[in-house]
Formats: structure tokens, sequence, C-alpha cells
């Protein structure tokens, strides 16, 4: 039996366990082309300011390998995700609780065997990632940096692909690349963009309107610009007290740039035709030929 005919007949055995009064879930992944964007630090700060509003926020760190997200939020991940990969701890069991209430789940780091997840053990991590019973209305995924398997399966599985570049012509040049990658390779047509460390709207502006000229004459895809993070020498301080930025200067430019962008991502519609707990990923698993993983 094929993947696809091996994941639609576990699906079958789920159907009737599946609670039909389920709040919708936005699944938004968080990726970027190249390393060292301000990513897992746009994620973390989004989390935060997106539990303030109101919504009850999950975060997934998805760099499997080499995870940091717990890190940057000042939390100690006793127990990760390799442990409930391994059966040695339930998915509940590894669940940190951050600032706010922010819902963690946290990867492991240095372990090679989560650089190379093979098929089996991705099912394995997502049946029990979607046997849970958390309660949440937003799951934030920090992906790993680039276009590896794992982050191409975390974009293709979540409902927006939010895709964060600098002015920098190395990590535009990889934005595109992903945004290529996902759309000819995994069947992702829309993605949301934010520029992070720019000195101005101006320039933010200048980086969204480069890629979406070449997107628009070589990709079928579309590219909603989400806004844009301005420069914050505070970023540095907040990483090195291991505080996100958010709780400890709630007034820095790039606090005040984010608080916009929640704003904005909260305006735009919601694609969340998806509903359960992390069910969005059997979704994107029973579409093999459309994503294809």
């Amino acid at each position: 039996m094929d993947q696809a005919g091996t994941l639609r007949k576990l699906m079958h055995s789920r159907v009737a366990l599946r609670p039909t009064n389920m709040k919708p879930v936005r699944v938004i992944s968080v990726t970027s082309g190249k390393g060292g964007v301000g990513k897992t630090n746009v994620v973390a700060n989004l989390a935060l300011l997106l539990q303030k509003t109101g919504h009850k926020v999950l975060v997934l760190d998805g760099d499997f390998g080499l995870a940091n997200l717990n890190i940057v939020m000042g939390l100690e991940a006793k127990h990760t995700i390799f442990d409930v990969l391994t059966c040695k701890k339930d998915i509940h069991d590894v669940i940190l609780n951050g600032p706010y209430g922010v819902k963690v789940i946290p990867a492991s780091s240095g372990i090679f065997q989560m650089t190379q997840l093979s098929f089996a053990e991705r099912t394995t991590l997502m049946e029990r990632l979607e046997s849970s019973s958390f309660s949440f209305d937003i799951l934030l995924i920090d992906t790993g940096a680039g276009i590896n398997s794992d982050v191409a399966y975390l974009n293709a599985a979540a409902t927006e692909v939010l895709v964060v570049v600098t002015p920098e012509p190395t990590s535009i040049a990889d934005a595109y690349a992903v945004m290529k990658v996902m759309s000819q390779e995994h069947g992702v047509k829309r993605f949301k963009l934010l520029v992070n460390f720019v000195g101005s709207s101006r320039e933010a502006l200048g980086v969204y309107n480069n890629l979406l000229t070449v997107s628009d004459r070589f990709l079928n895809i579309q590219i909603e610009y989400l806004g844009y993070v301005l420069k914050d020498s505070n970023m540095g301080q907040a990483v090195l007290a291991r505080k996100v930025l958010c709780e400890g200067w709630p007034d820095s430019p790039a606090v005040l740039s984010l608080k916009e962008v929640v704003k904005t991502l909260l305006a735009l519609p919601a694609k969340t035709e998806i509903t359960g707990n992390i069910q969005f990923f059997w979704k994107s698993l029973l579409n093999q030929d459309e994503v294809g993983i």
C-alpha cells in the first residue's frame, strides 16, 4: 500500500472519534529561505501579542534538530518532541507554559535522528499530536530555514504560510526560492510576507515589490504584504536576557511594528476550513498528490 493509502486507512479509523463541535484552527507556519533573518524572535513575539488579544495560542518548534524557540522564550525544556517520537513521553508531558499563557511544544537540539525523520516517524509523530486534546485557536509553527523535506512538510500542512525576509539580497533570493519550491512542488499558492530588520516602511515595501515583480513574472502565486519590523537594538538585549522582546521592552520600535503586524494578520481573511485540534496535518497528508509529500 502506498503512503497516501496507508494514511487514508489510518484516517478512516479515526473519523468516528472526531468531535463535531471543534473550533476552527488558524494554522500559520513561519518560515524563511535562510537562517539569521530573525524568524524565531518574530514567532515568539507574535505568539505573545496574539495571546494578549484574547486568542489561545500554541507554538510548535518545527526546527526539529536545531531547536531554540524555548531558549528565546526563556523556557526550560526537560523533555521535547523527540521523547514523544520515541514513546518515552506523552505529548502533554512536554508542553511548556510560556508567558501570558502561550503553550509551547519544544523540539530537540543536537539529535541527528530528528534531522532526517522518515515518513513512518513523521506519521507516528503526527498521530501523537493529532490524538491530543489541546484547546487553541491559533497554531504558530516555527519551521527551520531552507527547503528541506521537514520544512516543506510543515509549510504544506499549514493553512497559511508566512515568509520572513530581510532586505539582504541573499535573503530575498532565498525567500523567492522557498516560495518557488512550495508552489511548484507542493501546491502552495498563497503566501504572506513579513520584512524584518528594516529602517523604514519604504525600505520594506521595496523588498515586497521586488519579490512581487519577480513572482508575478515567473510564478503563479499570490503574496500578501503583512508588514515590517523595524531594526531594534533592544532585540539583542532580549535574546541575551532570554526574554521575549514584547515582555521587557513593550514600547520598543520592533514591538510597535509587530503590534501593527498582528492587527493586519487578524484583519486578513483567515483560511480556517480545517477544524479540530492538530488535525490540520491529516488534511495535508491525505492530499499527497497536491502537496507532493
